[in-house]
Protein backbone atom coordinates (compact mmCIF):
# COMPACT_ATOMS: atom_id res chain seq x y z
CA UNK A 1 0.00 0.00 0.00
CA UNK A 2 2.87 2.36 0.73
CA UNK A 3 4.10 1.83 -2.84
CA UNK A 4 0.65 2.55 -4.29
CA UNK A 5 0.35 5.68 -2.19
CA UNK A 6 3.85 6.87 -3.15
CA UNK A 7 3.04 6.56 -6.85
CA UNK A 8 -0.23 8.41 -6.42
CA UNK A 9 1.45 11.17 -4.47
CA UNK A 10 4.02 11.70 -7.21
CA UNK A 11 1.19 12.08 -9.72
CA UNK A 12 -0.54 14.57 -7.43
CA UNK A 13 2.62 16.64 -7.00
CA UNK A 14 3.26 16.56 -10.77
CA UNK A 15 -0.30 17.85 -11.34
CA UNK A 16 0.26 20.80 -8.97
CA UNK A 17 -1.34 19.22 -5.92
CA UNK A 18 -0.07 19.12 -2.38
CA UNK A 19 0.45 16.10 -0.15
CA UNK A 20 -0.72 16.85 3.38
CA UNK A 21 1.83 15.91 6.02
CA UNK A 22 4.52 15.10 3.50
CA UNK A 23 7.81 14.48 5.24
CA UNK A 24 6.07 13.42 8.46
CA UNK A 25 5.44 9.87 9.65
CA UNK A 26 2.09 8.81 8.16
CA UNK A 27 0.04 5.67 7.85
CA UNK A 28 0.30 4.05 4.41
CA UNK A 29 -3.47 3.48 4.63
CA UNK A 30 -4.60 7.10 4.38
CA UNK A 31 -3.55 10.09 2.35
CA UNK A 32 -4.81 13.66 2.32
CA UNK A 33 -4.32 15.82 -0.74
CA UNK A 34 -4.95 19.44 -1.64
CA UNK A 35 -6.01 20.46 -5.12
CA UNK A 36 -5.43 24.23 -5.27
CA UNK A 37 -8.36 26.15 -6.68
CA UNK A 38 -10.87 23.30 -6.39
CA UNK A 39 -13.11 23.02 -3.35
CA UNK A 40 -13.38 19.73 -1.51
CA UNK A 41 -17.10 19.69 -2.29
CA UNK A 42 -16.46 20.03 -6.04
CA UNK A 43 -13.83 17.31 -5.86
CA UNK A 44 -16.21 14.98 -4.02
CA UNK A 45 -18.79 15.42 -6.78
CA UNK A 46 -16.31 14.93 -9.62
CA UNK A 47 -14.73 11.85 -8.05
CA UNK A 48 -18.16 10.41 -7.26
CA UNK A 49 -19.28 10.91 -10.86
CA UNK A 50 -16.11 9.04 -11.86
CA UNK A 51 -17.03 6.14 -9.58
CA UNK A 52 -14.42 6.95 -6.94
CA UNK A 53 -15.26 7.51 -3.29
CA UNK A 54 -13.18 10.00 -1.30
CA UNK A 55 -14.00 12.12 1.73
CA UNK A 56 -13.47 15.73 2.68
CA UNK A 57 -12.69 15.13 6.33
CA UNK A 58 -11.51 12.64 8.85
CA UNK A 59 -13.43 9.45 9.56
CA UNK A 60 -14.46 10.84 12.94
CA UNK A 61 -16.12 13.84 11.27
CA UNK A 62 -17.96 11.79 8.65
CA UNK A 63 -20.95 13.63 7.23
CA UNK A 64 -19.54 17.05 8.11
CA UNK A 65 -18.24 19.52 5.55
CA UNK A 66 -16.44 21.59 8.21
CA UNK A 67 -12.73 22.03 7.59
CA UNK A 68 -10.42 19.70 9.48
CA UNK A 69 -9.46 20.92 12.94
CA UNK A 70 -6.25 18.89 12.58
CA UNK A 71 -5.20 20.75 9.43
CA UNK A 72 -6.12 24.00 11.12
CA UNK A 73 -3.86 23.10 14.07
CA UNK A 74 -1.08 22.37 11.55
CA UNK A 75 -1.32 26.00 10.42
CA UNK A 76 -3.36 25.63 7.25
CA UNK A 77 -5.47 28.65 6.31
CA UNK A 78 -9.20 28.60 5.61
CA UNK A 79 -8.99 28.56 1.79
CA UNK A 80 -6.50 25.67 1.76
CA UNK A 81 -8.52 23.72 4.33
CA UNK A 82 -11.46 23.70 1.93
CA UNK A 83 -9.42 22.16 -0.92
CA UNK A 84 -8.37 18.89 0.75
CA UNK A 85 -9.73 15.39 0.21
CA UNK A 86 -8.85 12.20 2.08
CA UNK A 87 -8.16 8.90 0.33
CA UNK A 88 -8.06 5.51 2.03
CA UNK A 89 -6.04 2.52 0.88
CA UNK A 90 -6.78 -1.06 1.89
CA UNK A 91 -5.76 -4.63 1.24
CA UNK A 92 -8.06 -4.80 -1.75
CA UNK A 93 -6.92 -1.48 -3.31
CA UNK A 94 -5.54 -2.27 -6.75
CA UNK A 95 -3.03 -0.53 -8.97
CA UNK A 96 -5.81 -0.01 -11.51
CA UNK A 97 -7.97 1.79 -8.94
CA UNK A 98 -5.11 4.07 -7.96
CA UNK A 99 -4.35 4.74 -11.63
CA UNK A 100 -8.02 5.66 -12.25
CA UNK A 101 -7.96 8.06 -9.30
CA UNK A 102 -4.67 9.59 -10.50
CA UNK A 103 -6.02 10.09 -14.02
CA UNK A 104 -9.18 11.77 -12.75
CA UNK A 105 -7.08 13.94 -10.39
CA UNK A 106 -5.00 15.12 -13.38
CA UNK A 107 -8.13 15.79 -15.42
CA UNK A 108 -9.78 17.89 -12.71
CA UNK A 109 -6.56 19.81 -11.99
CA UNK A 110 -5.92 20.49 -15.68
CA UNK A 111 -9.49 21.66 -16.27
CA UNK A 112 -9.18 24.04 -13.34
CA UNK A 113 -5.93 25.51 -14.69
CA UNK A 114 -7.45 25.86 -18.16
CA UNK A 115 -10.42 27.82 -16.78
CA UNK A 116 -8.11 30.09 -14.79
CA UNK A 117 -5.94 30.89 -17.83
Amino acid sequence: MASLRAGLEQTIRDAGGEVVGEGSPRSPLIGAYRMPGVSSAAQLIRFDLGGISVSAGSACSSGSMRPSHVLSAMGWGEPELREVVRVSFGRSTSEDEVARFAELWRTIANETRARAA
